[in-house]
């Protein structure tokens, strides 16, 4: 199946939705090529950018699960490669 290399783009501001935003990406590890999250004290926020390498559907299964959680955004950009 051929796959596609995205960045996730999350951003957190509800604390109680941390654990499950964490289960979801570890589900979905064997796509992930690294994250990095910056907490932004200032303003109460975590930003977190992940990318991954994986099928269309599976990068929109995760984006989509990730948005339903509360308290958090996420946005996906696609390379063109």
């Amino acid at each position: 199946m051929e796959t596609r290399v995205a960045v996730i783009s999350i951003i957190v501001e509800n604390d109680s939705s941390t654990a499950e935003l964490n289960n979801l990406l570890s589900n979905f590890s064997d796509y992930v090529i690294g994250r990095m999250g910056v907490p932004y004290k200032e303003r109460g926020v975590r930003l977190i950018s992940v990318a991954v390498d994986a099928p269309q559907d599976k990068i929109a299964a995760l984006s989509g699960r990730i948005g339903s959680l509360e308290g958090v955004s996420v946005k996906t950009a696609y390379a063109s490669i």
